[in-house]
């Protein structure tokens, strides 16, 4: 036997190890494991730790602005001439913010029947939120908060942007230089998610330290329900709505499994976005509606995203035992409606539409998002997942009830 002759099995097993190592989830879990040894065992020293979770908080922040104009912006002179796909475009938009409502509204009615911020106040104290919103909690007003929310007036100025740009008579070297400066922007935010390690460390760190491993329960709550309510969004109200038109949500699923595989790997509903193109194209909907509805609905319908966002928000309530009232719950549903049309289909940018919603409610602490964050990476694959069924099945429904639909063909072996 010739000794130099290479294993494919070692060389597999290579693989794989090198896969896992280079994998930024893997180093998320590790550095988690480590604040929580850190925090448990020498509490002292894992509060000192809490700079690392803030700092990194802080760099998230900076991307907020940007993410949101040049997303709203592009995703809205991606349209072309809106006199042209007027018809479709309304039809798409009505639908996102439909199926995205429903999906916040389910979030929050999940978040209030299981309730996985509730802990027992005997084994962990996280304070009042007063003292990290600078006093008693101040009144909503929507005045003060068209007034004077940063984000809000980032997103006006992005829509009549967007618009004003499908008018405009260099609307396609404007949009190559947006573009372009989007891709810088996504590009700064890749490589600040690679500190998210460091991030979840401090973060963690710092939770376990100063509030004991009780912390681990709640959050493993928040997982799960965000998990169960995505699975039950997906195949109870996207899957009732592809009944209605004689088609099965698992048919659908089989079909795009690579997609999802590529997802779930890459944390990113962006990263299947050209081949999900071509395999809808090739199922029978029509090039015109999925050139218009699949990076719309990349900006615009969030389905995973928004379940995650109106969760978030509850169970930071629950945690710092901030009442909302009805009128409260239907204001962050309101809020998160606009913010998360922010949030692209990008790692990290739920977490940037997250911090901003906080910013703009002004009665839950920015504060607990160091508390998320150690379990934020484990829970951006399910929500980009869901994002991509969910930009699925709209154009599957689109071009069904545009009539631009031919016959349905769920071979999943894309052709060359």
């Amino acid at each position: 036997m010739n000794i130099n002759t290479p294993n494919p099995a070692s060389k597999a097993n290579k693989g794989i190890f090198y896969a896992v190592i280079t994998n930024l989830t893997f180093w998320v879990l590790i550095a988690i494991i480590a604040g929580v040894l850190l925090g448990h065992f020498s509490p002292e020293n894992g509060v000192k730790m809490e700079i690392l979770g803030a700092k990194f908080i802080s760099l998230i922040k900076l991307f907020i602005g940007p993410i949101i104009f040049l997303t709203i912006v592009l995703g809205i002179s991606g349209m072309g001439n809106l006199k042209k796909v007027g018809r479709i475009g309304v039809k798409a938009l009505t639908y996102f913010e439909i199926v995205s409502t429903v999906a916040l509204a389910i979030g929050v009615a999940v978040a209030y029947l299981f309730q996985p911020g509730k802990i027992d106040k005997s084994s962990l104290t996280l304070g009042d939120a007063s003292q990290y919103t600078g006093g008693a909690a101040k009144q909503f007003s929507w005045l003060e908060f068209f007034l004077s929310n940063f984000t809000l007036q980032v997103l006006l100025a992005a829509i009549v942007c967007g618009i004003a740009l499908n008018f405009y008579k260099k609307r396609e070297q404007t949009i190559l230089v947006l573009e372009r400066i989007s891709n810088v922007v996504f590009l700064g935010l890749k490589y600040v998610m690679y500190l998210a390690p460091i991030g979840a460390f401090g973060g963690m760190a710092y939770t376990i330290g100063k509030f004991g491993l009780g912390t681990l329960i709640p959050l493993g709550k928040l997982m799960l329900c965000v998990y169960l309510t995505m699975a039950l969004f997906v195949f109870l109200i996207l899957g009732t709505i592809l009944r209605y038109y004689k088609i099965s949500i698992l048919s659908i699923l089989k079909y795009i499994k690579e997609e999802l595989l590529l997802v779930l790997g890459t944390s990113s509903s962006e990263a299947a976005l050209p081949s999900i193109m071509v395999k809808l194209e090739r199922m029978g909907c029509s090039k015109s509606v999925v050139g218009l509805v699949i990076p719309t609905g990349y900006s615009f319908n969030l389905d995973g995203t928004s379940i995650y966002l109106s969760m978030s928000v509850i169970f930071l309530a629950q945690l710092y035992d901030v009442h909302l009232s009805f009128f409260e719950i239907l204001t962050v549903i309101g809020i998160l409606m606009i913010t998360s049309k922010g949030a692209a289909g990008v790692t990290g940018s739920g977490f940037i539409v997250l911090a901003s919603t906080l910013t703009a409610l002004h009665k839950i602490p920015v504060e607990g998002l160091a508390f998320l964050l150690g379990v934020d990476k484990f829970m951006s694959e399910a929500r980009a997942i869901t994002n991509l069924i969910g930009n699925t099945v709209a154009t599957i429904i689109i071009s069904k009830t545009e009539r631009d639909f031919t016959e349905l063909d769920l071979n999943p072996v894309l052709e060359e």
